[in-house]
């Protein structure tokens, strides 16, 4: 979700930078890693926990009890590991998913109780090409108590208690029995229930409780041919359309944009996405014969005038397919949980394109897209100003008309996929969550790179008409700038805050990684070559699904360093580490609390 912080915030801030990097983590800091407080239905507050989990990286690897079998199978290996690892039986741990990259195999994993998977305790475990594990992250737990795994509370109760609570309707996807660790230690039994409301745009998963049908935990899938459009690379419209011919990149995409799987379409709709306002069957048709999309926007007159969303259904369809081009050739496929009608059999569950809601009518100055369990349709919302009208300028301005709202919103998509095996309940806790919204800035930085170059870099400007964007700071690699560091969440507890300095430290690491290995401008359809840009979004899109659910700042940085090393052999650990440590991300970061170390030799 694209969040506007206002000024007085930022003046704020600005006081308590200074001594963030000595300051012990407020109270509420030390849950970021584990808590989340989400308000649902009509106010209704909700505090959901999810167990910590642990993270270890093993550089080249170290063996597992099935290492001496020839091709040995992922589950199987999977199961013996964590089996050996954690000391559990081998009854406990239940198989989710797992997939084969080009330089990692990643198996996820659940604990089970009777037959019954717990939705909060999962593990994820990476092996590379010499079959030897290279991470490991967990958070089963050791129950003090566990609910009998027979329901008392019927599921139509469930459902009824559900819809009540979150003031919406059971959207029809089957429900589910799972076991849920409580903070106290114990484990409840509930059933696991979707819940929409289209008016307000909510879409989350309810855990009732079986036997008492108390709502224990919330997920909240919601991160709030010939085109005329802005080229990714540019950030605003202000910089000029451009007619782009046939820009699918058909190593990605095999049947092109427009097909949606089955069937070639004349519209904007296709395989990877739809873009529509109000309903489905509300999309842009070709202005010319061969699908030609050719729509001139006034920047004078309502968003809302037929050629102006005609301009902005384009140039969302044309965003999020050039997106699920570029993640795809990085690692971002089928496989791998990515979202297309049709999967074309190379793994993964179908049906699941992104839907686009230009100028929804669900609110004004944001955009969310929501990312439920690979197989079901990530739903992104563009409203009538930066994706729900952006109001303050006459006339309004169209979210969907500025790329990088449209990057950073599509960028959740990946990184909720990604991690934690498809289930899309991964980045839930309030670090997570921040973190989910840095990655996507940072992608949508990524995308608008032309040179070695490495300026300052502001998030929507255009929709607020403002040079200073919708941000605190511009993301900088001078501390006077943007002085945000790992110590600083001690004094945060809002996710767009949070995510400000994963941003701003994933800035640092991508200016040091093109000032060490220069920049390629191909890189948004080559994934060749050690080029600074090219390694650090192989990095990104790697280090996704070896850090564990819910990660941290720290945990995450881990899955960098051992993405490097399954990748490229290590041999940007020292320029990562660097990168990291200059934002208090050092080899002791913990807690909030900074460090600058680097390892020995760097």
């Amino acid at each position: 979700m694209v969040s506007f912080n206002k000024f007085f915030k930022s003046v704020f801030l600005a006081v308590t930078y200074a001594s963030a990097t000595s300051a012990s983590p407020f109270p509420g800091s030390a849950k970021h890693a584990t808590h989340r407080v989400r308000e649902v239905g009509r106010g209704l507050q909700v505090e959901t926990f999810h167990p910590p989990s642990s993270f270890e990286t093993f550089g080249t690897g170290i063996d597992h009890p099935l290492s001496k079998r020839d091709n040995p199978d992922l589950e199987e290996s999977t199961i013996a590991f964590v089996e050996s690892k954690l000391g559990v039986a081998k009854d406990a741990i239940s198989f989710k998913s797992g997939f084969a990259g080009e330089t990692a195999k990643h198996a996820f994993v659940k604990q089970s109780h009777d037959g019954i998977p717990f939705a909060n305790a999962v593990a994820n475990v990476a092996f590379n090409n010499d079959n030897k594990v290279v991470s490991f992250g967990s958070s089963f737990v050791k129950p003090k108590k566990i609910a009998s795994s027979t329901p008392s509370v019927s599921l139509t109760d469930a459902i009824a208690k559900a819809e009540e609570l979150i003031d919406g309707q059971h959207n029809d996807h089957p429900p589910t029995l799972e076991f849920l660790a409580l903070q106290d230690g114990s484990v409840a039994l509930t059933h696991v229930i979707q819940i929409q409301n289209d008016e307000t745009g909510a879409w989350v998963e309810a855990f009732i409780d079986a036997h008492t049908g108390e709502l224990h935990s919330v997920t909240d899938f919601v991160a709030k041919a010939s085109y005329r459009v802005l080229p990714i690379q540019k950030e605003i419209l202000t910089q000029g359309f451009e007619t782009l011919t046939d820009p699918q990149d058909l190593t990605a995409s095999p049947q092109g944009w427009h097909s949606d799987g089955t069937t070639s379409t004349t519209t904007t709709a296709g395989n990877n996405a739809i873009a529509f306002k109000g309903s489905q069957t509300s999309v842009t048709g070709q202005s010319s014969a061969t699908d030609n999309f050719i729509f001139t926007q006034s920047a004078t007159t309502a968003p809302t005038t037929q050629a102006n969303l005609d301009a902005a259904r384009t140039n969302a369809f044309y965003i999020v397919n050039s997106v699920h081009d570029i993640a795809y050739k990085y690692g971002f496929t089928e496989s791998s949980f990515n979202f297309q009608n049709n999967n074309f059999g190379k793994g993964g569950s179908g049906n699941d394109r992104v839907t686009v809601s230009v100028q929804d009518s669900a609110g004004t100055n944001n955009a969310d897209f929501a990312t439920p369990a690979d197989g079901q349709s990530g739903r992104m919302r563009y409203s009538r100003i930066v994706v729900f009208l952006w109001t303050q300028t006459s006339p309004q301005r169209d979210g969907a008309l500025e790329n990088d709202i449209i990057v950073h919103e599509n960028t959740h998509g990946i990184t909720n996929r990604m991690t934690g095996g498809g289930t899309g309940r991964c980045l839930q806790t309030t670090e997570a969550g921040g973190m989910g919204e840095g990655w996507s800035d940072a992608m949508a930085e990524w995308t608008e790179h032309t040179s070695a170059a490495f300026p300052d870099y502001v998030m929507g400007q255009y929709v607020i008409n403002s040079p200073a964007g919708i941000r605190t700071h511009p993301y900088s690699t001078s501390a006077t700038v943007n002085p945000l560091r790992y110590s600083t969440i001690a004094t945060l507890n809002e996710v767009h805050d949070i995510g400000e300095v994963w941003a701003n430290i994933l800035h640092n690491v991508h200016a040091a990684l093109v000032g060490v290995h220069g920049f390629s401008t191909t890189a948004r359809t080559d994934p060749t070559g050690t080029a600074g840009n090219v390694v650090f979004l192989h990095l990104f899109i790697d280090a996704l699904a070896l850090q564990p659910c819910n990660p941290t700042l720290p945990t995450a940085r881990d899955a960098w360093i051992q993405a490097d090393v399954n990748r490229f052999g290590g041999a940007n650990s020292c320029t990562l580490w660097r990168a990291f440590a200059s934002r208090g991300l050092g080899v002791g970061a913990a807690n909030h609390r900074d460090s600058t170390t680097v390892p020995a030799g760097c």
